[in-house]
C-alpha cells in the first residue's frame, strides 16, 4: 500500500520540489497550497498527487484538511511542513500586521498541522515528520529578524517533540536551507546574489532539489535512527 505524505506550502518552491521527489517513489502526494490555485492544480496533475487548498495558520481548517485526508487515504505516514513566508526590513520598522502573519504561518502553521496529524501517527506508532527551517534560524540575519527568529522556534520545536514523540516511534527531523533560488529569494538582485554566492564555499545556491533530496531521506527508513536533528543544506555557508 502507497505511503502517504502531506506537504505544506507545495504549489512551488522547495515544497513543489518535495512533492514531484515523493510522486517520483510512489508515495499518495498531498499538495497543500494557500493561494496558488493554478500551480498547485498544475503541480497535482504532473505528480498524480491531491491539491488541497488550507491556510496552516487556520486550526479549525487545518484539522478539517487533516481529517479529509485520512478519510480518502487512511493514513498520513509523513508531514512535511514546508509552508513559510519572509519578511525583510529593519526589525522596529516591520508592521504588526507582517510580524503577526510570518508567526501565524512559519510557527503556529507548523504548530497546527503537527498537532492534527500527530494522534493517528500516535495510533499506529509509525510517522515521520520533517519541519523546514532556514539557516537564518541557526545563526540569525540582519533585517530578518521576524524571519530567523520564527525559524529558530521551528528548530526548537523540532528538538523538543522528537523527545517527546520518540518512544512512540515517530521520527522529527528539521532541514535548515541556505541560499535556494525560489520565489523567496526573487527579491535579490544579480549583483546581491554573486555576493553571497561568493560566502558559499560551494560555490553555488541551492536548488529546491537539493532541499527535497535531504526530506526524503529523512522521511525514509535509511532514517530510521535519526530524531531530533537539524540538516544544515547550505552548500558550506553556516557549518
Amino acid at each position: 500500500m502507497p505511503k502517504t505524505v502531506l506537504i505544506t506550502g507545495a504549489s512551488r518552491g522547495i515544497g513543489a520540489a518535495c512533492a514531484e521527489l515523493f510522486a517520483e517513489n510512489g508515495y499518495n502526494v498531498i499538495i497543500n497550497y494557500a493561494n496558488s490555485s493554478e500551480k498547485a492544480e498544475a503541480l497535482a496533475e504532473k505528480t498524480g498527487g491531491t491539491a488541497v487548498k488550507c491556510d496552516v495558520s487556520d486550526p479549525e481548517a487545518s484539522e478539517k484538511m487533516v481529517s479529509d485526508i485520512i478519510e480518502r487515504f487512511g493514513k498520513i505516514d509523513v508531514l512535511v511542513n514546508n509552508a513559510g513566508i519572509s519578511v525583510t526590513g529593519v526589525f522596529d520598522l516591520v508592521s504588526d500586521e507582517d510580524e503577526k502573519r510570518l508567526f501565524d504561518v512559519n510557527v503556529f502553521g507548523t504548530l497546527n498541522c503537527t498537532k492534527k496529524v500527530l494522534p493517528y501517527m500516535l495510533k499506529r506508532k509509525y510517522g515521520k515528520i520533517i519541519n523546514i527551517s532556514s539557516m537564518w534560524g541557526q545563526t540569525g540575519a540582519s533585517c530578518e529578524v521576524h524571519y530567523s527568529a520564527a525559524k529558530a522556534a521551528v528548530i526548537g520545536f523540532t528538538k523538543a517533540l522528537a523527545r517527546e514523540v520518540g518512544p512512540s516511534g515517530i521520527n522529527v527531523n528539521c532541514v535548515a536551507p541556505g541560499m535556494v533560488m525560489t520565489d523567496m529569494t526573487s527579491c535579490y538582485t544579480a549583483d546581491e546574489i554573486a555576493e553571497i554566492t561568493e560566502e558559499i564555499p560551494l560555490g553555488r545556491c541551492g536548488d529546491p532539489r537539493d532541499i527535497a533530496e535531504a526530506v526524503f531521506f529523512l522521511a525514509s527508513e535509511k532514517a530510521s535512527f535519526i530524531t531530533g536533528q537539524v540538516i544544515g543544506v547550505n552548500g558550506g555557508m553556516v557549518i
